[in-house]
């Protein structure tokens, strides 16, 4: 008998990203707001991450909520319709529900049933991870359009006595849609993760001690500031600078640099290490949004956009990381 060859699907040359969108919390907190439980000011604050307010949402409103306003924003801009989605892929580590997953219950929101759903748990690497998962899924011909959401309530893990990262955090959601195209428009994705260092940024205990210590009290999260500073500041650019050379551009050739929005000398030192040129455009939404982890990206990117500070068809270099310890890092066409 002789076995059948079987199909596969009619893969397309290249894809892009077609729109992308954002929603903030609607609350801006200032550094007076939190400096108080950590026995700090608005000058430390500023002068140690370059935050001046972040965004917070308000307690009614959840990680869905701010997905599905980012999500109908970029459809919109795309001229797209939920049925016109073949998948969804959702980045976050703030949805409280281990199973249905946070995708499967957005694409039901969005009226996108049928299309694939799923979540990303790669922190703040997250929305770079779903960009590269979207390019290959478009180019392979297995979907034709993903929503590509990084969304996060960080404001509902945060100890306001907490030193170390809980004064750093906001609350949104970017959202982008990847689909076919003439020209690449999304360079090769570079990730990975380095697990040995899994405890730098990390959640004080896991949800089983709920049970067996009436005590412990609800999770929140903790970093070791230093070591991801370290980290952050000098090993992410190597992997920046490799997504350019395996995207064939140089470092003059960057229009936009979207890093992930952690702190604003980390960002001042990867600009100094990959020797962007003084006209590369750097995103520093972090000032006023406070980082947002998977959200970051393309909050960041949205903004620039926005303001006029960046354009459709920039080249735009984008790099996430954070807990796991993870990255990613793509050149993309901005839409």
């Amino acid at each position: 008998m002789t076995r059948p060859v079987l199909r596969q699907a009619e893969p397309v040359r290249c894809s892009r990203i077609l729109a992308i969108a954002g929603e903030r919390g609607d609350q801006v907190v200032t550094n007076d707001d939190v400096a108080g439980p950590i026995d700090s000011s608005d000058a430390w604050i500023r002068q140690r991450t370059g935050i001046v307010t972040r965004r917070r949402a308000a307690a009614d409103v959840d990680v869905l909520d701010l997905a599905e306003a980012a999500a109908r924003k970029a459809m919109a801009a795309a001229g797209l319709d939920g049925p016109d989605l073949d998948a969804v892929v959702l980045s976050t580590i703030t949805y409280f529900h281990q199973t249905p997953s946070a995708a499967a219950v957005l694409a039901e929101r969005l009226g996108a049933t049928p299309a694939a759903a799923y979540d990303v748990s790669a922190a703040c690497a997250g929305y770079a991870y779903g960009i590269g998962q979207a390019d290959a899924l478009v180019r392979s011909g297995a979907a034709r359009h993903v929503l590509v959401i990084g969304a996060e309530k960080l404001s509902d893990f945060i100890d306001p006595t907490d030193r170390s990262i809980s004064f750093l955090l906001g609350d949104g959601a970017g959202a982008a849609i990847v689909g076919p195209s003439d020209t690449p428009g999304i360079g090769p994705t570079v990730w990975g993760s380095d697990g040995s260092k899994a405890q730098a940024i990390r959640q004080t205990h896991p949800w089983s001690a709920l049970q067996e210590d009436a005590d412990a009290g609800w999770p929140t999260l903790r970093q070791d500031g230093q070591t991801v500073f370290k980290w952050a500041s000098f090993q992410m650019a190597p992997v920046a600078a490799e997504a350019m050379e395996r995207a064939g551009v140089r470092a003059e050739d960057i229009q936009v640099f979207v890093p992930h929005q952690a702190n604003m000398r980390i960002i001042d030192q990867m600009v100094k290490q990959l020797g962007l040129p003084g006209s590369v455009v750097v995103a520093r939404d972090i000032a006023e949004t406070g980082n947002t982890s998977a959200a970051s990206i393309p909050l960041a990117t949205e903004r620039l956009l926005a303001e006029g500070a960046a354009s459709s068809g920039d080249l735009a270099l984008q790099i996430g990381f954070g807990a796991g310890l993870v990255y990613a890092a793509q050149v993309v066409v901005l839409p």
